[in-house]
Formats: C-alpha cells, sequence, structure tokens
C-alpha cells in the first residue's frame, strides 16, 4: 500500500521530480547534434556566398574574421556564469528584451526555413516533372512541410529530439560535403572568363544590399538556442556543453568558409540567394543536397519553435500532465503557430529578405548585444582595476558597434522586401 505522502503527491515528492528534470539527461554529443542541427542548417549555409558576393573581395577577410570571431564568442560564452535566458537551470533571463529577440529570432528563422525547405522539395520535384501542365506550386509543398512539422511538434520536449538531430547532424554533413563538391565542379565547368566580382547595381543598392549581407552573417552564426539546449544537459553541464559546442563549432566554421567562398568563386555576383539554386549538374548530386536539406531543416525547425512552445505550456501547465485535454491544447496551439508561419511563407516566400530580418533584429542582439551587457553588469570581473575598465570599454564598444550594425542590416532588409513586393505578388511561386 503506498503511503499518504507518495498518494497525494507531497511537496517533497514533486521537488524530487523538479530536480529529476532540472539535472538534464542529455551528454555532451547530445549537445552537440542539438548545437549543429540549431546552427548548421541549410538555411545557414545557403545565403553564405551571396553574402559574400554582395560585400565583394575586399572585405571578405573582414568576414573571415567576423565569423572566427564569433565562433570563439560561441565557444567561450559558456564560460560566463551569468550568460543565457533559456527555460532550463544555469541560464537566468536577461530580461524582456532578451525574451522579446529570441521570439523574433526563432520566428523569423522558422518562416526562413519554412520557405528553403519548399525551394528544396520543388527543385527535387522539377528534376523528375519538367511539363508545365500539373505542375505542384512551392506554396504546395512548403504546407507539406508544414504538416510534417506539426507532426514532430507533438514529440514534448528539445531532448525527445535527440535522435532526430542525430539524423539531422549527419544530414548536414552530408549538405555540406555534397553541396560544396559540386560548387568546385560546376566552377570548373563554366567558362571562367564569363563570371564577374564586381558589385553589381546602383550605389545605393551597393550599400544596401552589404547591409543586407551583414544581417545574413549574423542569421547564419546565430546562437540564440544555445540557452535552451544548455537546459537539457546533464552535470557537469558547463564541461558537456563546452564539449558539444566546442565540437559543433568545428564543424560548423569549417564547412561555412569553404561553401562561402567557393560558392562567390563558382559563381561570382551572380550566385543566387539560395546556393542550390546555382547549381547544375550532376543532377543526382544536386538532388541529394536539396534531400539532405529538407531532412536537416526538420530538426532545426523544431527547436526553434520550442520556446513559443514553452510560452504556451507554461500558460496551460501542460508540460507534465499527459492527459487528453494537454495533448489536445498542445495540438492546438502547435497547429495555430505552424498555420501561422505556413500562411506568412507561401505568401512572401523571399528567402534572403527574411534571412536578413531575423538576423538584423533577432540574432545581432542576441549574439553580441546582449551578451555584452550581460558581461557588463556580472560581477565576475576581473580584480585588476585596469584589467576591469579595459573589459568593460571593449563590451560597451561592442554593444554599441553591433547595435549600429544590426540597425542598418535590418534597413537593408526591409529595402529588399519592399523591392521584392513590388515585383512579385502575394503567393508568387518563386
Amino acid at each position: 500500500m503506498s503511503s499518504p505522502a507518495r498518494a497525494g503527491g507531497a511537496p517533497e515528492d514533486q521537488a524530487e521530480a523538479d530536480v529529476e528534470e532540472e539535472t538534464g539527461r542529455g551528454t555532451w554529443r547530445h549537445a552537440a547534434f542539438h548545437v549543429a542541427t540549431t546552427i548548421a542548417t541549410p538555411a545557414a549555409y545557403a545565403p553564405l556566398p551571396f553574402a559574400v558576393a554582395s560585400l565583394g573581395w575586399p572585405l571578405v577577410q573582414v568576414s573571415a574574421a567576423w565569423l572566427l570571431g564569433h565562433w570563439l564568442h560561441g565557444a567561450q560564452a559558456w564560460l560566463w556564469p551569468r550568460y543565457g535566458g533559456g527555460t532550463g537551470r544555469n541560464t537566468p533571463t536577461t530580461g524582456s528584451w532578451q525574451r522579446a529577440s529570441l521570439q523574433v529570432a526563432s520566428v523569423g528563422n522558422n518562416i526562413a526555413i519554412q520557405i528553403a525547405a519548399g525551394s528544396s522539395l520543388k527543385a527535387v520535384y522539377k528534376h523528375y516533372h519538367t511539363a508545365d501542365d500539373g505542375a505542384m506550386t512551392l506554396q504546395q509543398f512548403i504546407l507539406v512541410f508544414g504538416a510534417l512539422e506539426l507532426l514532430l511538434s507533438q514529440l514534448p520536449d528539445i531532448h525527445s529530439l535527440r535522435w532526430v538531430n542525430a539524423i539531422c547532424t549527419a544530414s548536414t554533413v552530408g549538405f555540406a560535403g555534397t553541396t560544396i563538391g559540386v560548387t568546385i565542379y560546376d566552377g570548373y565547368r563554366i567558362e571562367r572568363t564569363g563570371i564577374s566580382y564586381s558589385l553589381q547595381g546602383s550605389t545605393a543598392t551597393k550599400i544596401f544590399r552589404a547591409f543586407n549581407a551583414l544581417g545574413t552573417i549574423a542569421f547564419s552564426f546565430g546562437d540564440a538556442m544555445l540557452p535552451e539546449i544548455q537546459s537539457t544537459v546533464r552535470e557537469p553541464v558547463r564541461a558537456n556543453m563546452y564539449k558539444g559546442v566546442s565540437s559543433a563549432y568545428t564543424i560548423i566554421v569549417v564547412s561555412y568558409w569553404t561553401l562561402a567562398f567557393s560558392g562567390y568563386w563558382a559563381f561570382g555576383s551572380q550566385v543566387q540567394p539560395y546556393i542550390l539554386s546555382s547549381l547544375t549538374a550532376p543532377r543526382w548530386a544536386t538532388v541529394m543536397a536539396n534531400l539532405f536539406a529538407v531532412i536537416q531543416i526538420a530538426g532545426c525547425f523544431q527547436i526553434y519553435c520550442r520556446p513559443t512552445f514553452a510560452h504556451f505550456e507554461e500558460r496551460v501547465q501542460a508540460k507534465k500532465n499527459r492527459s487528453c485535454r494537454s495533448c489536445l491544447c498542445r495540438l492546438t496551439y502547435t497547429s495555430a503557430y505552424m498555420a501561422m508561419i505556413t500562411l506568412v511563407s507561401a505568401a512572401m516566400p523571399f528567402f534572403g529578405d527574411f534571412v536578413s530580418v531575423c538576423g538584423a533584429v533577432g540574432f545581432t542582439p542576441l549574439d553580441f548585444v546582449l551578451p555584452a551587457l550581460a558581461l557588463l553588469k556580472t560581477r565576475t570581473m576581473p580584480d585588476n582595476p585596469g584589467l576591469q575598465c579595459a573589459v568593460k570599454m571593449i563590451s560597451a564598444a561592442v554593444a554599441i558597434l553591433f547595435s549600429i550594425i544590426g540597425a542598418l542590416a535590418c534597413i537593408g532588409a526591409i529595402r529588399s522586401i519592399a523591392l521584392d513586393v513590388k515585383t512579385y505578388k502575394f503567393f508568387h511561386d518563386m
């Protein structure tokens, strides 16, 4: 016979359950899967050659230095005791601004992912269906991908996605390797004398495209979900997280740079915002790259929608309750979220523009500005007054500089969307 305390759900039993949940179950390998799936997505890889083309060779070295600096920031961020903002332990929030930026980044990223997935599915379809009559549109493929994500959204949390994300990490490597290989192959097939590396358009267009490129690069290295991932990792949290982040970033940085520079070398200033659209042969390799893209993106979408789902779960207190009512509630709010994301993606399928807006408004504050402000507020400053002053000055400079960069990138992205809306109708089949 069970004790009254257990039968009645005593507070100590609830506390024990909370401790068990907060200790996390994921290993550093699971963390690496989640990080690689979150950051190294085809939606992040694909626009990098276009971003480099928008900056030109003279600014490529600056971009490379920025990417390296961001890698070091991502790998070292977990040594900052106050850095965070996730819903799990050891990730205290830094305020409503961080939560708002996280939501913007999550929603914007999912819109870009929907468009990228639909574009890849349609590319595969067009390889086998060449007739114009009765052909499926981009919007229909976006709808198909949305249905798949609604199904995956019924999984309870990030940890439950660990094996899905293991497959996605393998797809990341497959996508990067295939795309880089085909890019180099196409680059040698193309007549090199016809490739131009000069910036295109008027002076204003060049300037705004450069602003746009800054937002794209910020998006590609967006690590806003690291605190959420950290909350799934077992003790010792910081050691396991550091190993996971370092392993994932090693794959990310090497493959990012290789694709960004090889894509720009192969196609020059004519490279498309979605690099797979520039690839021509061999056909089977292009199909494979697009399939890798869809598989990888499916897991990334799920991680980025989890903060929004967690908000609803807190409202209905359904996370720990597996009753039919809680399952129905989950189906309701996940369906509403997927319907909104799918509608926006289908109505305005401007992949490059959404990537830049998301990077400017969501990831730039989260990845650069807020961590710098958090470091300024932390009490773990160096004891040496001179060194403490230097750290504060550098942190303040980083926060100011990237606030300006984020604002400029946002202006460039909004301008691009305005031009696209004038050129294309809503629900245009890109």
